[in-house]
This record gives structure tokens, C-alpha cells and sequence, in this order.
């Protein structure tokens, strides 16, 4: 039997890495995860904490905090964490453990979500989200750099990449020069259910960051004076309040039975972000509900025109308005949608990974 360590960048909050993260220790379920910090209060809601193994930064005062500024210590970590005595790592990469140490008798598949975002794109966004310090913003662009070029070296000693949607795939080949096949991230379509009745309200499930674009969707609704909720927490959440017209509810953090009830019963699904997968569409579709997404990113690879949802063309709150005004949900069979979602389950995903690690 070959031993087989599971690695993960860290583990502070739920997303979609994680529950990628989740899936794979069911299928090893005697592996364990190695990874450079553990908030337990979160992680231990989606993920046994027995097998966990975190890096001397779990210690440092106020990591989870200021996690963001031991950006310089995160590459040297992991290269210091020595993987040579497992055959294979399996590694849930959005950020540094592409690095990790090992051997040349290791083989490493690089289960990748992402190339790392503030490194190949999104700069200046992590920069922005950086509150003081402007000796510490003229600095981190050169360090940056020095980065970007420590990650491309990295992804070039690992065996294989396994990307999560043909959008990083291209991002892959693009940034990286590396191929990689795509296998889809996991969603257990038997947690959601439909729902026979459909309020009259869309629907957001989104962490409350600039990326996502929720305050392109609040803009779009505030003329339309459509009801909208809003499902998350995140660093926007005071700006989005402050801009939102009493049509727009926000909910904040909710549980998975909460949730998945305002899922099943809302006319729609607004998607206005550019995601790599997009694990929240799938949760939609699997309740039988319609996606109205931007033309951008993983969604193009899950949502079927006219069939599970629709697109708006332009980024823009008035491309997204005029997509609503003409969108009626009795057009579409959640029956069918929720087949479609199915394609996603998490069986698919266990079966694929298998399959791939046996051609190996």
C-alpha cells in the first residue's frame, strides 16, 4: 500500500478548497494533512481533526488574525516541511503548498484551485486590502515579484496538475506552461433539496469581498427594486449595507439547513463574479433553482444556457438589471437543473481522482 499525505495551504475558513480538502481525506481516510495553520473553531464543523498536522506558524501569536502579514514566512515553511517518507502527496494548492518538501522517490499531484491570485492577477487588490503601512506597500510589490517567481519554479517539480476547471487549466498552461486535466470539485447534491414553492426574492451566497462583485448586484437591485437577499460575512459588508436599499436583506453567516431553505426557494441564483469554479452555482442548480451568472470563469463550464440558468454579457450593474427584467423562472424544470447539478456530486469526484491516481 503506498503511503499517501495530504497537504492543504490552511484551514481558517469553509469554502470550496475545503470541502475539495474534505472529499479527498474521505477517500484516504488514514492520511494525514499536513498544512500551516488549524483554526479548529471552524475547521472541525466539515473535517475530523485527528489526522491534522499544522507548521510551527500555528504557534505564533495572532496568526489567524494577521495571517495575511507572515506572508514572508509561508514558502520557507513548507519547503521545510519534509514530505520524503510518503510515495505520494496530493496537495489542495491555492497558494505556497506547491512547495513543499520532498524528494525526488515522492511523486506530488497538484490539486490546484488557483495559480495564486495576488501573484498572476490580483495584485492590487491584496495590496488595497492592506489598512496602513505605506513603507510596507512600496516594499511588498518587489518582494511580490520575487514571489511569483519562487511559485513558477515550484510548479515546474510538480508531477502532476489537476485543475478544477478548464479555466485554470488555461491559467496553468498560461502562467505556469504546465498542462493539467480537469476534474470538477465536489458537491454533495443529495444535501440540497427542491422546493415545490418559490418566493419572491433572488438570492446571493457569497463571501463579502471586492472580487465577487456583490456591490455590482446591490447597484442593479437598488433600481430595480426587486427583493434581494444576501447570505455571507466579509470585509465589504458595511459598504454593501451602506449603499443598499431597504429591497436588499442581508442575512449574514447562516447554517448549512438555513441556507440550503433560502437556496431551494428563491426565484434565482445571482452570480455576478469571475470565479475559478464556483462551488455556490452547483449548491443552486442542486436545489433546482436557475443561475444568472456573468460570462466569465468556471461558470461558462457549469451553467447551460437556457436550460440551468442564463448569462449577462458586460460586468457591469446595468448588463446584470437588464438580464433580470427579462428573466421569468418558470421558464425552467428544476427537475432538470437538479439532474444537470449531478454531473458535479461528489461521487463523480472520488471516482475521477481514483481513476486518475491508478493510471498513474
Amino acid at each position: 500500500m503506498k503511503k499517501i499525505a495530504l497537504a492543504h495551504d490552511y484551514l481558517f475558513q469553509i469554502g470550496g478548497a475545503e470541502k475539495v480538502l474534505v472529499a479527498l481525506a474521505d477517500i484516504f481516510d488514514e492520511a494525514p494533512i499536513f498544512t500551516l495553520v488549524n483554526n479548529s473553531k471552524i475547521s472541525k464543523k466539515i473535517i475530523s481533526q485527528k489526522n491534522i498536522i499544522t507548521s510551527r506558524l500555528q504557534s505564533l501569536p495572532g496568526i489567524f488574525i494577521f495571517f495575511k502579514y507572515f506572508l514572508l514566512l509561508m514558502p520557507r515553511t513548507w519547503e521545510k516541511t519534509d514530505l520524503s517518507n510518503y510515495d505520494l502527496i496530493i496537495s489542495s494548492s491555492s497558494a505556497f503548498v506547491k512547495g513543499v518538501g520532498r524528494d525526488s522517490q515522492t511523486k506530488h499531484i497538484c490539486y490546484c484551485h488557483t495559480p495564486i491570485r495576488y501573484l498572476w492577477g490580483d495584485k492590487d487588490e491584496y495590496l488595497g486590502n492592506l489598512p496602513e503601512g505605506r513603507i510596507l506597500k512600496r516594499v511588498l510589490p518587489r518582494f511580490l515579484e520575487k514571489l511569483k517567481n519562487w511559485d513558477f519554479d515550484k510548479a515546474q517539480s510538480v508531477d502532476y496538475f489537476i485543475a478544477n476547471s478548464q479555466y485554470i487549466a488555461d491559467k496553468i498552461k498560461n502562467y505556469y506552461k504546465r498542462p493539467a486535466i480537469v476534474i470538477h470539485p465536489p458537491v454533495r447534491v443529495d444535501d440540497f433539496e427542491l422546493s415545490a414553492n418559490v418566493d419572491d426574492y433572488y438570492l446571493i451566497v457569497s463571501r463579502l469581498r471586492p472580487y465577487k462583485k456583490v456591490d455590482l448586484a446591490v447597484k442593479a437591485f437598488n433600481n430595480l427594486k426587486l427583493p434581494l437577499k444576501i447570505i455571507g460575512s466579509g470585509s465589504e459588508l458595511k459598504y454593501l449595507k451602506k449603499i443598499a436599499h431597504s429591497n436588499i436583506e442581508f442575512l449574514g453567516e447562516l447554517g448549512d439547513s438555513e441556507r440550503n431553505h433560502y437556496l431551494s426557494h428563491c426565484r434565482a441564483f445571482v452570480y455576478p463574479q469571475v470565479e475559478d469554479f464556483g462551488i455556490s452555482a452547483i449548491e443552486a442548480m442542486a436545489s433546482g433553482r436557475p443561475v444568472i451568472a456573468y460570462k466569465k470563469g468556471g461558470a461558462c463550464e457549469t451553467v447551460v444556457e437556457g436550460v440551468t440558468g442564463t448569462f449577462f454579457e458586460e460586468q457591469t450593474w446595468e448588463s446584470l438589471a437588464h438580464k433580470i427584467l427579462r428573466f421569468d423562472h418558470r421558464q425552467f424544470n428544476p427537475q432538470i437543473i437538479r439532474e444537470h447539478a449531478r454531473n458535479f456530486d461528489e461521487a463523480v469526484f472520488k471516482n475521477r481522482i481514483l481513476d486518475f491516481i491508478k493510471q498513474l
